[in-house]
């Protein structure tokens, strides 16, 4: 989820170490970014809304894995590994605005729910369980809401959803938007950053506690890293991430109580963007859905990663669909 903290903060520090950043190569960098999202590891179909992205990984019962504020089918696919090695096939679309799949006129969330369908209908898919992961918990409950023949279950993970009670936050001014797309467009100034400043992206982008990475195992802490270091290029991923910015920055309630895929949502009590409130409320809404809070992992879910996937695993088996 992308806030004006995050931005500005990531500008400053950008800007606050440019001088020194010699450490890292930015082209040996850039090659490895540009490897992971090469057109011949995704398939691009054509949806109602433009071009669509998707990649495949494992055999199985069918799981949608809708990737986060940063991601595209990279993220999708690297997300759920877990799932694919235990017996399920993952499909993950890149969103509105990342990487190769179209920038529509209205990217919203109930849009993308029903470029998911067109997906579906590519691949002959009558029926999916279908996880979201921060910012892609939206597009995946408005699936649910309006597709629910279609949807088998569901998952919000770390939802960056609405929550009662919550103030809202402010919009973008004029300039601070341009700063953001400044920076969200220049791979090299991303690449400063991350380079330089990790415990800075580790405790806003990712908003999660950076002492709690540290004190990780050491498989723990690469997991983290690579999910940053996966934002690049963050330049074929800026639509993307400008327009979770204003999805998420302020997300409008949902009609939760359509819902009638059986539920399972997932946070953690310490994730800075607070999508443990948004969990709860996704429990308290969505009949018979059931609730998973850590008590700390911050939005990456932190020493989680197992347990997490292992939960997801459970409860498709309970759920009948796996």
């Amino acid at each position: 989820m992308v806030t004006r903290r995050v931005v500005l903060g990531l500008i400053a520090g950008g800007v606050a170490v440019a001088g020194g950043a010699t450490a890292f190569s930015y082209s040996t960098a850039m090659g490895s970014a540009r490897r992971g999202v090469a057109p011949e590891l995704s398939t691009v179909i054509p949806s109602r809304f433009g071009d669509l992205e998707y990649a495949e990984a494992g055999s199985g019962p069918a799981v949608l894995m809708i990737h986060g504020t940063g991601g595209g089918f990279d993220q999708g696919l690297a997300f759920a590994r877990p799932l694919a090695e235990a017996g399920y096939r993952v499909i993950a679309p890149s969103r509105f605005g990342y990487l190769r799949s179209a920038f529509p006129t209205d990217p919203s969330s109930e849009n993308q729910a029903d470029a998911f369908v067109d997906l579906l209908d590519h691949l002959g898919l009558e029926k999916v369980a279908i996880a979201g992961g921060s910012a892609g918990a939206l597009s995946a409950m408005a699936f649910a809401i309006r597709h629910p023949e279609r949807c088998a279950a569901l998952i919000p993970i770390v939802p960056a959803a609405y929550a009662p009670n919550r103030t809202p936050a402010r919009p973008w001014g004029p300039v601070e938007t341009t700063l953001a797309q400044a920076m969200l467009n220049s791979d090299f100034l991303f690449w400063l950053v991350l380079a330089t400043m990790p415990d800075m992206v580790t405790g806003t982008l990712l908003a999660t506690d950076p002492a709690i990475v540290k004190a990780a195992s050491p498989q723990e802490q690469a997991r983290v890293r690579d999910i940053a270091w996966s934002i690049l290029p963050v330049s074929q991923r800026s639509n993307g991430l400008l327009n979770d910015g204003r999805l998420a920055g302020n997300p409008t309630p949902m009609e939760l109580e359509k819902i009638t895929a059986p539920t399972l949502t997932i946070s953690a009590e310490d994730d800075r963007f607070l999508t443990a409130d948004a969990a709860r409320h996704i429990a308290a809404t969505v009949p018979g859905a059931k609730l998973i809070m850590y008590p700390s992992g911050g939005h990456v879910w932190v020493g989680h990663n197992e347990e997490l996937y292992a939960s997801i695993d459970a409860f498709l088996k309970e759920t009948g669909y796996a």
